[in-house]
């Protein structure tokens, strides 16, 4: 299935990129994604235990099962007052 996966804050920087198409498995999670990261960007490994994720502009856990066309974000902390 073809999801658009959105990188913010430090993983933006950390990829070089903020946005791409991903064909994943049918029935993958938001944690399978971030494997796909970390397998293919190991620059990713340190951020992988902080990152928060949304699917289509909400908030989810990493377990959350992903559909055809599905917006996924990934956010690392940002600091801030």
């Amino acid at each position: 299935m073809l999801v658009k996966f959105l990188a913010f804050a430090g993983l933006k920087d950390v990829l070089g990129y903020g946005q791409k198409e991903l064909l994943l498995e049918s029935k993958a999670t938001v944690a399978d994604l971030v494997l796909w990261l970390v397998s293919n960007h190991p620059e990713v490994s340190p951020l992988q235990s902080s990152l928060r994720a949304a699917v289509n502009q909400e908030f989810v856990p990493l377990e959350t099962v992903l559909g055809e066309g599905d917006e996924v974000a990934l956010f690392t902390p940002v600091g801030g007052g």
